[in-house]
């Protein structure tokens, strides 16, 4: 085993975002729909971390959790911003582009990775940052695996995703949060511009990361090769 298998790759810098190129992403799931506290990596380790307990009775619908190699930044900034009627500045919120993963099966396990087709996504603004959320279904999924854009989704899904995010970070008895908008639902062509961007703007703030990734890659695969063929040989 070479010294690379002896650590595990980081979350967000050790994986790449594309599963099948443009067609397929690869997502780190950090809560399930079972989970009553939220979970986040820690963008230092690479580990699952409490974050919060959950307060109240506001559970994700969906796998959530983000797409590795993505950056909100001023790309994704600046798209937002273009898409969006607003009087405001939009700066990117400086984080992973958040991902919500549909599925029948029931999945109680976090902190794993699972390979899925993204079909949309919710324009949501966060104050003045763009925090877009990511809508896939499971790749080979039984139920969902045949969905192409959120449009077949059936509606009372998507109406409690929505109903999630703008509710999440408010409280029992006072009104929802004037700070998180949602202002717009869009399709899978939409989704892959998002995920595009977010893949530029972390080239631009992670650059050094994904260089190392990238020799890191072709090393591991070079050991492999050389490694299978050394056992053709006996």
């Amino acid at each position: 085993m070479g010294v690379e298998g002896l650590y595990r790759a980081h979350p967000w810098h050790g994986v790449p975002v594309w599963f099948e190129e443009e067609v397929v992403v690869n997502c780190y799931v950090e809560i399930t729909p079972t989970d009553t506290v939220k979970y986040e990596v820690d963008k230092e380790s690479g580990l699952l971390k409490i974050d919060r307990p959950q307060k109240y009775s506001t559970f994700c619908p969906a796998l959530y959790g983000f797409i590795p190699q993505t950056y909100s930044g001023r790309h994704s900034a600046d798209h937002c911003q273009q898409k969006v009627a607003q009087n405001m500045r939009v700066v990117g919120d400086g984080d992973p582009l958040d991902i919500c993963v549909i599925t029948e099966k029931v999945v109680t396990t976090g902190n794993i990775l699972v390979r899925a087709v993204p079909i949309g996504g919710f324009r949501m603004l966060d104050g003045d940052e763009a925090d877009d959320k990511i809508i896939a279904v499971l790749r080979d999924d039984l139920a969902y695996g045949r969905f192409k854009d959120v449009s077949e989704c059936p509606a009372n899904l998507v109406d409690r995703l929505l109903h999630y995010f703008i509710t999440y970070k408010g409280a029992p008895g006072l009104p929802v949060s004037e700070r998180v908008q949602i202002v717009a639902t869009y399709g899978h062509e939409e989704a892959y511009e998002v995920i595009k961007n977010g893949c530029m703007d972390y080239e631009e703030e992670y650059g050094d990361y994904l260089a190392l990734y990238k020799e890191a890659s072709a090393l591991h695969k070079k050991r492999q090769k050389s490694g299978n063929a050394n056992l053709k040989d006996q």
